[in-house]
């Protein structure tokens, strides 16, 4: 008697069964009442210290809801939820002791009596609204700042913002006379951060990168701002695009899985991660000369794009089409304009240009190849064993996820 064969649904069938699933996923995803998410977010704080004659003034910008909820912490309270978005300024302020208590900017070391101030929206170098007159006087010309001296009492204040968009908080001082070196220690961040200089006449040093919490190097006030050792802005940048990959570039990882599960062989996986690494580089390269440039608003749902791209292609097919390298390296053209918006965020050191956009670029390739190790780690042994079941129980559910997730950020930031 003959068997009769299993039927069996068709791959196709399966195949249009997750991409139905990701469909399904991103529409209760936009329906839900979620704040926006990012496709490449940047997740950088950057501190600017400015002198001006007999004052220094540490603005960071920061994220208002991040910031109270750390505050509180700090305070031993248990985080706020459900905050509307006219009560921040206040309830950060309020918590002003709180913030100078976790920062201090010392002169030859003794640490200087600060103010501390919450405004409301990021805010530039100073001079202009809300910053520090050429006179040495704090001034806000919103009204929308309140004080709060070393160990003094928050001053109150009417009013707030309505949104939640980036905002400033800010330790303003005075500089002891003779004074000749300056430590800063900001420990409301949980990873490091970028320290700028800015002097008197108005010279910007290069960004010097330092632990949250932790003192900064002692800071030369009498030697100017000039650029450090090459082999500490090689170790810098080199950081930078390491830790812009792992573990703050989400978007950048799921790029990178996305071209790791289609295929088992290792050269056509390297090649293509090193095409997408010669292609950002290249725009990353021309948009910090100001030679190539695009908006955000088109940049970004074109990455999240090309996430899903890559995802949805893995559900239907199991090798490599001819075309898929040109791709890639086009979808790292993309990417490297978005990588600009780190560095155009920072500043790159003018004697040291070149070195620390290849710095940058090699600590990016660094952290794509850690993620295809750590992938490899992951589902390294299925992958050669049984070649169908991985297909089935990796590929193609992790693909369908990833689209999900490329999808609704290409529909969110898209849409605004």
């Amino acid at each position: 008697m003959r068997a009769v064969p299993t039927s069996r649904p068709p791959r196709t069938r399966i195949r249009w069964r997750w991409l139905a699933v990701a469909i399904a996923g991103v529409v209760v995803l936009a329906s839900l009442a979620a704040p926006t998410l990012s496709a490449h977010d940047l997740s950088i704080t950057h501190a600017t210290l400015t002198f001006t004659p007999g004052r220094y003034q540490l603005d960071v910008v920061v994220d208002p809801e991040s910031l109270l909820a750390r505050l509180e912490i700090y305070a031993d309270r248990t985080p706020s939820t459900g905050v509307p978005a006219a009560e921040f300024a206040d309830r950060i302020r309020a918590l002003g002791a709180v913030a100078l208590a976790r920062t201090t900017v010392a002169f030859d070391g003794v640490p200087a009596t600060s103010t501390f101030q919450f405004l409301p929206t990021a805010t530039g170098a100073p001079g202009g609204p809300s910053g520090v007159t050429p006179g040495g006087t704090p001034g806000v010309t919103s009204g929308a700042a309140s004080g709060v001296t070393s160990g003094g009492d928050p001053a109150g204040s009417t009013g707030g913002p309505s949104m939640l968009p980036a905002g400033t908080i800010r330790f303003t001082g005075d500089v002891p006379a003779g004074a000749r070196q300056c430590r800063v220690t900001y420990g409301l961040v949980l990873g490091s951060y970028a320290l700028t200089l800015v002097s008197p006449a108005g010279q910007r040093s290069t960004p010097i990168w330092i632990a949250g919490g932790q003192p900064s190097p002692a800071l030369d006030l009498r030697a100017g701002f000039v650029d450090p050792p090459w082999w500490t802005t090689a170790f810098e940048y080199a950081s930078l695009g390491f830790t812009h990959i792992l573990p703050k570039g989400l978007d950048h990882i799921l790029f990178v899985v996305g071209l790791f599960l289609l295929g088992t062989r290792w050269r056509p996986l390297l090649l293509q991660v090193t095409l997408f690494t010669v292609a950002h580089s290249v725009t990353l390269g021309l948009s910090m000369l100001d030679i190539v440039s695009l908006p955000s608003s088109i940049v970004e749902p074109l990455i999240a794009f090309s996430i899903a791209y890559v995802a949805v292609e893995n559900l239907f097919t199991t090798e490599l089409s001819p075309w898929r390298g040109a791709l890639v390296f086009l979808f790292g053209l993309l990417h490297g304009l978005g990588f600009a918006g780190v560095l155009g965020e920072l500043g790159m050191p003018r004697g040291q240009f070149g070195l620390a956009l290849v710095s940058f670029n090699v600590g990016v390739e660094l952290g794509q190849l850690s993620v295809i190790a750590l992938a490899t780690l992951a589902v390294g042994w299925w992958r050669l064993s049984n070649l169908e079941r991985y297909r089935r129980w990796v590929v193609v559910p992790v693909s369908a996820a990833i689209a999900i997730v490329g999808l609704y950020w290409t529909a969110t930031r898209a849409l605004g």
